[in-house]
């Protein structure tokens, strides 16, 4: 498969894509034409059916998977397709991992040390509460797939397991250097911290937001989640629980980066550090993986870092 990291200017291509987005749009003589977005696991590509009435375009929305042939142009700085034929592929004539992205790292191993981490929690009502959802092989199978982020940092499969285990890697050392924090807490709410977005986004290869996901976000969503599965749990401390929560709305450290609440807890402002450590290193390594080694051009400025970035010379 030719896939569109390497695609090139002037190049013919005859290769199965998902197609991310499809819409009509008019040219500024008053000719519609359909914009589409193709995807594969390296990216995406902007194309164009200049006319979708032609023999050879068959029918086909998006979501779905379809065979393309077409020219690669450059416009304003930026490859695009010309798409003089599609045909809607069937199951069997792909393999889904060629179009989702998907974490470098081993996904079942990875879950098996967040349940070591799990394992480790003394407090016997955070224990419980952990076990309810990470036992739980539904819970657990959706975990593994979801990502942390529809574009942000983490937006691949594996995303969410992924910088979950990360934060909570990060929350175990600071517990270590800084003993006087409640490590059960922290850690507990490092492992629930952005459970929220299972419900936040919708699955691959869809990963857009949800109804919910708009109105609420995933920290409303995982506060009030983490809430209903504490009330289910006989005895559970209610400073506890509160204390739990707060950490969870609070773990995006400011108003303006969306928290509900700013940190009020030591662990709630640790986690907050862990949080925003892990997201900005994978936003600087997802940033420079296209360039190559070795090259020490400046990058321009990144509005999620708020800064010109390179690579650091070997």
């Amino acid at each position: 498969m030719k896939y569109i990291e390497t695609l090139r200017e002037g190049e013919r291509i005859s290769e199965i894509y998902l197609i991310k987005q499809k819409n009509v749009a008019m040219t500024k003589a008053g000719k519609p034409y359909d914009n589409v977005i193709l995807q594969d696991k390296t990216g995406t590509l902007d194309a164009k059916i200049w006319d979708p009435g032609s023999v050879g375009i068959e029918e086909f929305e998006a979501m779905d998977y379809v065979e393309i042939m077409g020219d690669i142009t450059s416009f304003q700085g930026n490859l695009q397709c010309s798409i003089k034929r599609a045909r809607k592929v069937g199951e069997g004539e792909y393999d889904p991992s060629d179009y989702l992205p998907v974490s470098e790292k081993n996904i079942d191993e990875m879950y098996q040390e967040l349940m070591e981490y799990i394992k480790s929690i003394k407090n016997p009502y955070l224990s419980r509460l952990l076990h309810s959802f990470f036992d739980n092989e539904d819970f657990a199978k959706r975990f593994k797939f979801h990502s942390a982020a529809k574009s942000v940092h983490h937006g691949f499969v594996g995303g969410l397991l992924e910088h979950t285990l990360s934060v909570t890697r990060n929350c175990d050392y600071f517990s270590k250097n800084y003993p006087f924090l409640n490590r059960d807490l922290l850690l507990t709410a490092a492992m629930f911290h952005d459970v929220g977005k299972l419900k936040e986004l919708s699955v691959f290869p869809e990963n857009d937001y949800t109804d919910a996901g708009q109105l609420l976000g995933h920290i409303v969503i995982g506060a009030e989640w983490i809430g209903s599965e504490i009330n289910r749990i006989e005895g559970f401390p209610e400073v506890l629980a509160n204390e739990l929560k707060h950490c969870i709305l609070a773990h995006h450290g400011e108003l303006e980066f969306g928290s509900p609440k700013k940190p009020a807890l030591v662990e709630a402002l640790a986690l907050s550090f862990a949080d925003n450590l892990d997201a900005k290193m994978e936003t600087v390594k997802e940033a420079l993986a296209a360039v190559p080694a070795g090259n020490l051009e400046w990058q321009g400025y990144n509005r999620l870092l708020e800064t010109n970035i390179r690579r650091t010379s070997e």
